[in-house]
């Protein structure tokens, strides 16, 4: 059983799990799923300041909350005990292309030469990490939702803003991912 959970799940199971979240959400209680939100209602339960954005009955979601440490306790729980001790498979050719970029270490889920302290204070890992962080959370609020969000939840509701905003999710990551990354790690 141990090994059925430590092994990666094909996007047939793993899918349709995740996609169930939607309609339990809905019979359990009328919830709608997303983790973006999550950071408000942290905001206008610890922050007595007089901002209008945080003031709201955040009470009402606090199984948000919950959900989002489940997440976050789920993901302690599986690297102290269903950690893979392989390392992290990559085709050749990646493999070779990162190479051309200085990026040799692929043991982990993330390149130590891309996410770790030192690399945060030189320029390619400053806007890797810092630069990077910062327009997806500027992203997520202006697009009123995460990629969870929207994606997951809001097309299955039908929502046309949420089809545009997975869209332009899409869109922006292949542009990251094959335009202005390449560039990024030839700094």
């Amino acid at each position: 059983m141990l090994e059925i959970i430590q092994q990666p799940w094909p996007w047939y199971v793993a899918g349709p799990l995740i996609g169930l979240t939607v309609p339990i959400l809905l019979i359990i209680g009328n919830k709608s799923f997303g983790i973006s939100s999550s950071l408000r209602h942290i905001c206008a339960a610890c922050i007595p300041a007089n901002i209008s954005f945080f003031k709201y009955d955040w009470k009402k979601e606090s199984w948000n909350l919950l959900f989002v440490f489940g997440i976050f306790l789920g993901g302690i729980l599986a690297t102290a005990f269903l950690s893979n001790p392989n390392a992290v498979q990559i085709t050749p050719e990646l493999s070779e292309q990162l190479a051309t970029y200085g990026i040799t270490d692929h043991s982990g889920l993330l390149p130590a030469q891309l996410f770790s302290w030192e690399s945060l204070f030189t320029l390619r890992g400053f806007i890797m990490i810092v630069v990077g962080g910062f327009l997806v959370g500027f992203g997520t609020r202006y697009a009123g939702g995460c990629t969870s969000g929207h994606a997951i939840m809001g097309i299955s509701n039908l929502q046309w803003p949420s089809l545009v905003a997975t869209i332009c999710f899409m869109v922006g990551g292949f542009a990251m991912a094959n335009l202005i990354l390449p560039y990024i790690l030839s700094l």
